[in-house]
């Protein structure tokens, strides 16, 4: 028993080196030289591209290339699966594809998140006057409607790099204004966020944000506590620039695993509130 539960992670890595391997050769075999500006030639017999044409391509070592299709044991970098991605023309889930079956992190932050659907869209839109927005356990802020998009500040002024609850927190001031209990939402998020980050300890992107958030002092007060604390449903209350004060009751709806994606919603607490609100989503469809 002690043996069998020894080799899986053995038969788990052959099965995914394997897996890596049926899946380069395809994407090779299915790009016309045309795409990646070499020329067919009369005598070219392979279809798509040769492994020797990828890893020029690439910039990486034939017999390296020919081992990685061969699905023998070795290391790839970060560096040279973006530029096998980039050489086989990969889209968004096919590159996320081959760095989970690399077993490697994606340091490139992504130009569209797969999370965000056109469905998920539309039940945003239909969630309005109702502020909600679509967050990863990071606090990037993914998706938003066009209550929430004038909830704290402008939203669609924010460059999408800094649209980041926490980063906002301790950056933005019309951000940090807008939020009644400033240091209590801090220290719950620094909270949460450690939570979270206990499972991607070795992720740039985490490690980049945390990297970027210890610059303010502010935060590193609040980092240092070391508290931890999980998700749950509370009252918020906002100083909104455009309709005055709200309080809202904040839910969390998950999309999956509770530590990964979800949708928030700031319902209105009273009939005030509710008013208000209708009143700022009114505001921004006219805008």
């Amino acid at each position: 028993m002690a043996a069998e539960v020894m080799a899986a992670p053995q038969n788990v890595s052959t099965v995914r080196r394997h897996e890596l391997a049926a899946f380069l050769r395809h994407r090779r075999e299915h790009i016309a030289p045309e795409q990646v500006g070499l020329p067919r030639g009369a005598r070219r017999r392979t279809p798509g591209l040769r492994r020797e044409e990828v890893a020029q391509l690439a910039a990486v070592g034939v017999t390296w290339y020919t081992w990685l299709e061969q699905a023998r044991d070795i290391q790839v970098s970060v560096q040279v699966l973006d530029a096998l991605a980039r050489t086989l023309l990969l889209d968004p889930s096919e590159r996320a594809h081959l760095f989970r079956l690399a077993d490697a992190t994606d340091s490139r932050p992504a130009t569209e998140c797969p999370v965000v659907t056109p469905a998920l869209r539309a039940m945003l839109d239909q969630l309005d006057p109702i502020p909600a927005c679509l967050q990863n356990a990071r606090y990037d802020i993914l998706a938003y409607n066009r209550t929430y998009g004038m909830l704290l500040c402008d939203m669609d002024a924010v460059p999408p790099a800094d649209r980041n609850c926490m980063v906002l927190s301790y950056t933005h001031q019309e951000w940090r204004s807008s939020i009644v209990h400033l240091e209590k939402t801090q220290r719950l998020m620094a909270a949460r966020f450690r939570g979270s980050m206990a499972g991607h300890l070795a992720d740039p992107t985490w490690k980049t944000l945390l990297t970027r958030l210890r610059t303010s002092p502010e935060f590193c007060d609040v980092w240092d506590r070391h508290e931890v604390v999980g998700a749950t449903p509370r009252r918020k209350e906002f100083r909104n620039t455009h309709v005055g004060r709200i309080t809202v009751d904040h839910t969390d709806l998950w999309l999956g695993p509770s530590t990964g994606p979800r949708m928030v919603t700031y319902a209105p607490a009273d009939e005030e509130t509710r008013g208000r609100l209708e009143r700022l989503h009114a505001i921004a469809q006219a805008r």
